[in-house]
This record gives C-alpha cells, sequence and structure tokens, in this order.
C-alpha cells in the first residue's frame, strides 16, 4: 500500500517514511522512559532512553508499516524485578507506547484542526498530508501493539490480568507468541477482505473525521 506509492507519488512516500519514524521512536521511547521511571534502569543502559530513531527502529516491523500497513518497533528490554510495582509494573511500561501513540493522534489531531478551522492550510497540502500521515500511523501503531499476542504490548496486560495459576499459559503464549503473530498476519492478508485493515481503517476515518 505505502510501499507502491514510492514510484507513483515519491512525496508521499516520504512523508508516510518520516511518520512511521516519528510514532516507532515516540512509541518506544515512551516504554523506556517509563520503565525508567519505575526504577529499571535496563533499557537507559541500553541506550534506549532516547529519540533517537536509529535506536528504535525494527527493520522487519519497519517493513511490515511499509508493505502492509501495521508493524512494530525494536523491543526495548526491561527487568520486571526491578519495577517498583510489581504486579502492574510490566502493564504499565508496555501500555505506556500505545498511550503515547495516542496521546501523539490528539496533540497532531489538534493542530490539523486549528489549521482547517483557520483556512491555513488545503486537503491537498503537504503539511496536511503529513499531519494526517502521522495521525494514522501512530494510532495503527497503537491500535496493532494492543492485540495481545507476544511481543506485542497487550500481551503484558493480558499477563497482568492472568492470575499466577496460568502460568503454563503464559509460557506457552511466550514461547509461541511470534508464531501466532505471524499467522494472524498471513492469515488476515489471505481473506478477501482484511478484517485487521478494515478495523484499523474504519477508526483512523473516524479520528480524522474528528479532527477535519
Amino acid at each position: 500500500m505505502i510501499l507502491q506509492s514510492l514510484f507513483t507519488n515519491p512525496e508521499f512516500f516520504i512523508i508516510w517514511l518520516l511518520a512511521i519514524v516519528i510514532a516507532i521512536t515516540v512509541h518506544e521511547f515512551s516504554h523506556a522512559f517509563a520503565s525508567y521511571r519505575l526504577g529499571d534502569h535496563t533499557a537507559k543502559d541500553l541506550g534506549r532512553l532516547t529519540l533517537n530513531p536509529l535506536s528504535h527502529l525494527d527493520p522487519i516491523g519497519s517493513l511490515m508499516l511499509v508493505i502492509v500497513g501495521f508493524g512494530w518497533g525494536k523491543p526495548v528490554p526491561f527487568n520486571p524485578m526491578y519495577l517498583k510495582v510489581r504486579r502492574w509494573g510490566p502493564s504499565i511500561v508496555s501500555l505506556a507506547g500505545p498511550a503515547s501513540n495516542i496521546l501523539s493522534v490528539v496533540f497532531f489531531g489538534l493542530i490539523l484542526k486549528l489549521l482547517y478551522a483557520n483556512n491555513l492550510i488545503g486537503s491537498d497540502n503537504l503539511l496536511t498530508l503529513f499531519l494526517v500521515a502521522v495521525i494514522q500511523i501512530n494510532l495503527i501503531l497503537a491500535l496493532f501493539n494492543l492485540i495481545p499476542i507476544p511481543p506485542l504490548d497487550g500481551s503484558k496486560l493480558l499477563y497482568g490480568l492472568i492470575s499466577d495459576k496460568y502460568m503454563n499459559l503464559k509460557l506457552m503464549l511466550e514461547r509461541n507468541g511470534s508464531f501466532f503473530l505471524i499467522a494472524l498476519i498471513v492469515l488476515d492478508m489471505l481473506l478477501p477482505v482484511s478484517i485487521l485493515g478494515s478495523l484499523f481503517g474504519g477508526l483512523t476515518n473516524f479520528v480524522l473525521r474528528v479532527f477535519t
């Protein structure tokens, strides 16, 4: 989808690449910041407490965003044993990423709405395209990462909700999560109508209508 624009509309492709870099960088930095604030210095010691995109971009996850429209950044490591909040600490750290993307949607959405309301930009303006791209990518990144399958952020929230007596289930998900995730993406791509695409597309269209 985005990749096709490389040949048909290079400006659009560059704008989307920039939006992807911004969204992933903010997302992964927020994980590192949350873990640091909760007492774990692992991410900081590994150079992840930074807004340098090169520290956060995952080649495969970024490529997936370009090709199929949803993906991920390089996972931020943290040690749950160092977190001040033991049970919910991992969930807080994990949800910090999607939460930062939602806040970015609101921030850039309000800028878009303000510029539109004062007739400072048009629908085909490059700034408009950039703001729309940033809103869409941030929203998609947040929604995709909330899927409760490891290694996505939603899995840590699921772990917090599951009792320790179901530890075998947690271990099974942790071992096979990547396989489940790839299977989900492949299955969705093979369906006549993409369920994830329809869901994410519907929500992004709704959000854009709110801010335009």
